[in-house]
């Protein structure tokens, strides 16, 4: 089965970083020189996918305008002559074709994933957080549709994480079955210290077949009352199988005030105009601290 659609999830309030999200969605805050959604939908575009589907909210209309084409700034930008920059607003309205969809009230990533059933229907999907940015020669997406195309069902994207930190995940216990890949035997959700010796951790990319719906209709609350997809993939490594694919690439949470900050330094190192001006800076402000 191809994958053809994408669901990005944009609907969460951005708390972590308030007050910069109070009237910005925290998927417009700029590492470097774009937003770190129009990073996530180039990654799916680069992994052969087209359609986008946003799981939005009120309040977060920007994100869908910043895909759309925009008549009065084309004509400003080709008036003044400002030919790159023009290029460069272009590429980003033909993209991907967006379709957006309604999360009406805040009930967790699970319930996120649901509410594009009506959009997705019978078809595996991708799904990928706004906010989870990775830096990988080959897309992180396209990793993962290749193990999807392997075993013919659903894989989530896991890293190592500390032991210590394990509790902040949703961690996956199971058997390598390939080069990266793990057939998993468990999913728990934030585990509690001690309940699990697994460091592999579930990060923002899931290919999902769509037998997904079914689990999250079935799936009642859990951690902070609310529909945990985790809960949902235990559902369906029950009954059909689900792998894990430990990815080739650096994961950053934008979501996080220090994971931006990260984000936003390895990313301005790796910019082609920025890097030597950027580095040199760097250089000089350790140099400054450790005078």
């Amino acid at each position: 089965m191809k994958v053809k659609k994408a669901v990005v999830p944009v609907a969460g309030l951005g708390t972590r970083f308030l007050p910069a999200t109070k009237a910005i969605p925290k998927e417009m805050l700029t590492v470097v020189d774009r937003p770190t959604i129009q990073y996530i939908v180039e990654e799916v575009v680069a992994s052969g996918i087209k359609e986008v589907v946003l799981v939005t909210a009120s309040g977060k209309s920007a994100i869908e305008d910043h895909f759309d084409y925009s008549f009065e700034l084309e004509t400003y930008l080709a008036q003044k002559g400002k030919l790159d920059l023009l290029n460069e607003v272009r590429h980003i309205s033909r993209l991907i074709e967006v379709v957006s969809v309604r999360q009406k009230e805040p009930r967790g990533l699970g319930h996120a994933v649901l509410v594009s059933e009506s959009v997705v229907g019978s078809e595996p999907f991708v799904v990928v957080l706004g906010d989870d940015l990775v830096d990988s020669d080959v897309p992180c997406v396209y990793q993962m549709l290749k193990v999807f195309e392997r075993f013919s069902e659903s894989v989530v994207a896991v890293q190592r994480v500390p032991l210590e930190e394990a509790h902040r995940y949703g961690i996956v216990e199971g058997e390598q079955v390939a080069d990266g890949v793990y057939k998993v035997h468990r999913l728990i959700e934030k585990p509690a210290p001690g309940t699990s010796k697994s460091d592999l951790a579930i990060v923002g990319r899931y290919v999902l077949r769509p037998e997904i719906y079914g689990c999250l209709h079935r799936t009642l609350p859990g951690v902070g009352n609310e529909i945990q997809l985790t809960d949902a993939l235990d559902s369906l490594r029950k009954e059909q199988g689900l792998y894990a694919y430990e990815f080739q690439g650096r994961r950053f949470d934008a979501g996080d005030r220090f994971g931006y900050l990260k984000a936003t330094v390895h990313m301005a190192l790796q910019h082609h105009e920025m890097c030597g001006p950027f580095l040199a800076y760097l250089k000089r402000r350790i140099a400054d601290l450790d005078g």
